[in-house]
């Protein structure tokens, strides 16, 4: 079924509701046999766990790959993640696999792998409001990120249908400005509601334990194997900085990582403070 979308005032747009799973409802439901110029898919696992990254962010992707090509479409713009550099979690290689696939199919193409979204990064504004301590894995300068906006990374995205230089291109993207640590973020939250920035710190070996037991008990309890790489997941945004990876140092390189937009995730901070809401995190909640 389709529906117009008049909330966001979008003229002449309209939804279409469509089983990412089955080939029949993409046909049916989605591209009905007509022509499109492009795609541009923002798909992604809920969750991470091995059986709904394989769902969505490898067969799903496919499946909507081979519809579009069976129509004509030309370019395919794929919003990626910048953790596929280094891949270890099952996540990461689905989306990796995918990508691959994509490059491969000859359909013009742009991989989008931004570095934070400022979702991801609000869980604690409101302990920050509370006046109680920001949680920090380790001393909180272990990782740092180039957080974008939803607005700049929708421009970027956009910008893709259009520029030829963003074409047959894997575009890592970050927000403006330096790159921040956890540490900032709760020095500048605190700050920002008069209080004294306080911290409550999480060591990585206790990390490393949680990982280890969860490990073992999802070999000999499967129903608990989601939540072991659950904890993997946790362990590498952890430790795992949100930049561009050196393939020859190793190391992440702020300057190497591209910035897009205007928006900075202190400019979000201080608009949450004004009444803005903060978006809802679902199940990428982990504070």
């Amino acid at each position: 079924m389709t529906s117009p979308i008049d909330a966001d005032g979008i003229t002449g747009a309209s939804t279409r509701v469509v089983d990412f799973a089955n080939a029949e409802s993409l046909a049916r439901e989605g591209f009905r046999g007509e022509r499109f110029d492009a795609v541009v898919s923002c798909m992604a696992s809920r969750t991470g766990a091995p059986a709904d990254a394989w769902a969505i962010d490898y067969q799903a992707h496919a499946a909507v790959l081979e519809a579009a090509r069976s129509v004509g479409v030309r370019h395919f713009v794929l919003l990626s993640a910048i953790c596929v550099q280094k891949p270890v979690l099952a996540f990461q290689h689905a989306k990796l696999a995918f990508e691959r696939e994509l490059i491969a199919s000859g359909v013009t193409y742009s991989i989008v792998r931004p570095t934070a979204f400022f979702k991801s990064l609000s869980g604690q504004i409101e302990r920050a409001r509370r006046g109680k301590p920001f949680m920090l894995f380790g001393d909180g300068t272990l990782t740092s990120c180039k957080p974008v906006s939803d607005n700049d990374l929708a421009n970027y995205l956009a910008d893709c249908l259009e520029e030829q230089r963003l074409w047959n291109c894997v575009l890592p993207i970050g927000g403006p400005g330096p790159a921040i640590t956890p540490k900032q973020q709760g020095e500048f939250l605190a700050t920002l509601f008069g209080n004294t920035p306080r911290f409550q710190r999480i060591p990585i070996a206790l990390l490393d334990r949680i990982v280890g037991v969860m490990a073992v008990l999802g070999r000999l309890m499967p129903p608990l194997a989601e939540k072991a790489e659950l904890a993997r997941i946790v362990r590498y945004y952890a430790t795992e900085s949100m930049l561009v990876l050196d393939p020859i140092t190793g190391r992440y390189d702020e300057a190497a990582t591209p910035s897009t937009g205007s928006e900075t995730l202190f400019d979000f901070y201080r608009s949450v403070v004004a009444g803005a809401s903060v978006p809802d995190r679902g199940d990428h909640a982990v504070f």
